[in-house]
């Protein structure tokens, strides 16, 4: 099927061009002014605004082992649903992919049910344990990067292995940082509103004193080091710091971050999540680094769980919250409209930046396959998870107003989203 895109907002080279985007057999034949004409289904755009397919380098898809929380078929149709046309899957499933055999269970649902580009990650030990590296060799040339992520590698000896193994695969490893023994059975950020209604925090130190530890590492091993959901100022401070030394390194915060601090907590396990939403200043900082480019990319961490398990409150419900059909709108909403961040820089950070650094997804450009996605951003409503195409509803952005609702996703040329 051939298509053309008319009369929309279509981001051009890092700015925002009228134009018509022209889709012959799932490429992009041409974006240009001139009269559509042929055989082609015509959208008429009407002024919306046309991005290259967002990716996001930090989603868990839970499948294969734990289909009731998601799988890939519905992880990824709530991908297309939030404009999404690659997704980088985390590993801590069952079996882990640390080896061949365990990743081809995944790679197998994902060829028969993803419905966009979905790239695994391979584990950086067995099982995620943390003590014996996991088969690099058959996994590197099918992941995107290395991971334990949900567990911070807590051997130093341990992940230098990993990284100057790794490095020779010219892979990165994106580390969950996370020193277990500074956590003291906390469950949210170590702040006011954990010590007004007496719960157990986790300090930033637990976040920030692993990330020193690898950066060291780096500085031994060269290995290619991206920091996975930064939350804390200390954080910001260090990738700063190894970034102005020249060292390897990238990382990315989420949504909830970057929106919400600790004082907006209510006693719903929707708000909890690892790392937990931290304080103001760590917001401020974060916000900051999203400005002088220390932080590169914008992910969801996108973690859906079961109603039961995020119905405990804060205490004992499972760390996660989904967020793949909430991202734009709430930042669009939060951060642009608020003239805090300008749309295309917006962009650079949910497509082009991890675009560039994991290697993953494609441009959008003549001859590069249909990966797009269209956002009326004029359109305001309410979030309400019972929209949502995920199975989790946890998220603490329902009831929020926000701008921007997508209104078609395209993967390869075929629509795979479209707003009725």
């Amino acid at each position: 099927m051939n298509y053309i895109l008319s009369n929309a907002n279509v981001f051009v080279q890092g700015n925002f061009v009228k134009t018509n985007v022209f889709i012959s057999n799932g490429i992009i034949s041409d974006i240009s002014n001139r009269t559509p004409s042929g055989e082609s289904v015509v959208f008429d755009l009407d002024g919306c605004y046309l991005f290259p397919g967002f990716i996001d380098v930090h989603v868990h898809l839970r499948e294969p082992g734990f289909f009731y929380k998601e799988t890939i078929q519905s992880g990824t149709l709530a991908a297309a649903h939030g404009g999404y046309t690659t997704v980088c899957t985390m590993p801590n499933l069952n079996p882990t992919p640390d080896n061949g055999e365990h990743l081809e269970v995944q790679l197998k649902a994902i060829r028969e049910t993803a419905c966009i580009e979905v790239i695994p990650y391979g584990t950086i030990t067995v099982g995620e344990k943390g003590e014996i590296l996991a088969d690099y060799e058959e996994l590197v040339g099918q992941v995107c990067a290395f991971s334990d992520d949900g567990r911070g590698v807590q051997n130093d000896e341990i992940m230098e292995q990993a990284m100057r193994k790794i490095s020779g695969y010219h892979k990165l490893i994106a580390a969950h940082c996370e020193d277990n023994t500074l956590l003291e059975g906390g469950y949210i950020h170590k702040g006011e509103y954990a010590a007004k209604h007496g719960h157990k925090g986790i300090c930033s130190e637990s976040e920030w004193r692993q990330i020193a530890r690898d950066l060291a590492l780096v500085r031994k091993t060269g290995c290619g080091y991206h920091v996975c959901h930064i939350s804390a100022k200390e954080s910001v401070d260090l990738i700063r710091k190894a970034k102005a030394e020249g060292l390897n390194v990238s990382c990315e915060t989420a949504p909830h971050y970057l929106t919400m601090n600790d004082s907006m907590l209510q006693e719903d396990g929707r708000f909890k999540m690892n790392p937990p939403i931290r304080s103001e200043a760590d917001r401020q900082a974060l916000i900051a680094g999203i400005l002088d480019g220390t932080i590169d990319m914008i992910a969801t961490d996108h973690a859906p769980h079961s109603a039961e398990e995020k119905s405990k409150g804060l205490a004992d419900s499972m760390m996660g919250v989904v967020g793949l059909e909430t991202a734009f709108p709430v930042l669009y909403t939060e951060l642009v409209r608020k003239n805090i961040l300008s749309l295309p820089r917006l962009i650079d950070l949910m497509h082009t930046n991890p675009r560039k650094r994991f290697g993953v997804g494609t441009a959008l450009e003549i001859g590069q396959p249909a990966n797009l996605t269209v956002y009326d951003l004029e359109k305001n409503y309410t979030i309400d998870p019972q929209s949502f195409l995920t199975k989790g509803r946890a998220t603490p952005f329902a009831g929020n107003s926000v701008w921007g609702q997508c209104r078609l996703t395209m993967y390869h040329g075929n629509i795979v989203w479209q707003e009725k």
